[in-house]
């Protein structure tokens, strides 16, 4: 049971049209919402999909994309929050027995969407948190891996486990991991599929934090919460813009990033919220950013 939360909207629900949902006594698979009060700007995803453990099927595919196209164009949206509604799951990985169904040229097509389902998050506008309570496994951990930021409980099970069944990581993982964890290591994960606790996740660097799991199964979603309440005061152009000079600067030697970063700045320099950010300093008082 989800803990109610005062201050929150109601959750939104997102139907994937002409598909049957798996979600909680019938409802969507992904339900959205958007906090009020002092968490204005954090908006959470909710994973609930309970009889497959949030396992990547079509259903829960299509509503998430269609989250994502939803999200991407509000303005108010200042961090993005993942998160599940299962106890002990935040995304167990692809759905075999979905997967079993299908011909080879229809994995080749769904394992795509896949693939695009990531890179949007990826290219999410806004910084994305993910909050991984309980196992995050092989597609799981590449929705995780294409968040900017991770949170897990210690006792979460984390793992690009695709080899022990006969596959490898195809929705990112291979690309993603070495860039978190560096080429030695990501391969050793992958070859042998190793699970990881959140614990042992974050000595490696996989998540950024990692906290003691509460007695409600939703200590990294709190932590992930608080780790968004950092995010909200500070101005929000300047912050998206962060995030594209970081992602494209990564992808290009550093005299290519630092030109990236330039254009960044420059796009940065006509906003009200920069102007703003000066007056509170001279006036010794807190800025009011408006994203503007």
């Amino acid at each position: 049971m989800l803990r109610v939360l005062c201050l929150l909207r109601p959750w939104r629900p997102l139907w994937a049209r002409g598909c049957a949902s798996d979600g909680a006594a019938g409802g969507p698979e992904i339900q959205v919402r958007a906090l009020a009060g002092s968490n204005q700007g954090i908006t959470e995803i909710l994973m609930n999909r309970p009889r497959a453990r949030n396992a990547l099927g079509n259903v829960f595919v299509s509503e998430l994309l269609e989250a994502l196209a939803q999200l991407r164009e509000d303005r108010q949206v200042r961090v993005l929050l993942f998160r599940s509604a299962v106890k002990g799951v935040f995304c167990a990985g692809a759905d075999l027995k979905e997967r079993e169904q299908m011909s080879e040229a229809e994995v080749g097509v769904f394992v795509q969407r896949l693939r695009g389902l990531m890179n949007d998050i990826a290219a999410f506008p806004a910084p994305t948190i993910a909050a991984m309570d309980g196992f995050a496994l092989g597609g799981g951990l590449e929705l995780a891996l294409a968040c900017d930021l991770r949170v897990a409980a210690s006792s979460a099970i984390l793992g690009l486990i695709e080899t022990t069944r006969g596959l490898l990581p195809g929705a990112g993982g291979t690309q993603r991991l070495p860039r978190c964890l560096g080429v030695a290591l990501a391969k050793e994960l992958i070859f042998t599929g190793r699970r990881l606790s959140g614990t042992q996740a974050h000595a490696l660097g996989l998540v950024n934090h990692s906290v003691a799991q509460n007695e409600e199964g939703d200590a990294a979603y709190h932590r992930a919460r608080a780790l968004a309440q950092e995010i909200l005061p500070q101005a929000p152009i300047a912050v998206r813009l962060g995030k594209v000079a970081i992602d494209r600067g990564m992808e290009v030697d550093i005299a290519s990033g630092m030109v990236i970063e330039g254009i960044c700045y420059a796009q940065n320099i006509p906003t009200r919220d920069r102007l703003e950010g000066m007056a509170a300093f001279r006036e010794k008082r807190p800025p009011k950013f408006v994203g503007e």
